[in-house]
């Protein structure tokens, strides 16, 4: 199997205007990829009940009314144990 090298040029300029350049092979790109989070952007009545629901965490934070955990799983053990 033959590979060819392929030369790239990147101006010294177009790098510092973007802050830097990453090569990496497709397979960890794509890795890469598949596990991010994606964004999600809502407007109207999804973004007010979101906006609500975030305000009602932030006043039971205050209030004393939340636990904390380092996983999910033991958020989940805390809460159980806290509701009986």
């Amino acid at each position: 199997m033959m590979h060819r090298m392929a030369t790239i040029t990147l101006s010294k300029k177009s790098v510092q205007k973007q802050k830097g350049v990453v090569v990496l092979p497709i397979k960890e790109y794509q890795r890469l990829l598949a596990a991010s989070v994606p964004e999600y952007f809502l407007t109207g009545k999804a973004a007010a009940r979101l906006d609500r629901l975030v305000e009602r965490g932030l006043k039971e934070h205050r209030e004393g009314k939340t636990i904390t955990a380092s996983s999910l799983s033991e958020a989940v053990k805390k809460f159980k144990t806290h509701a009986r």
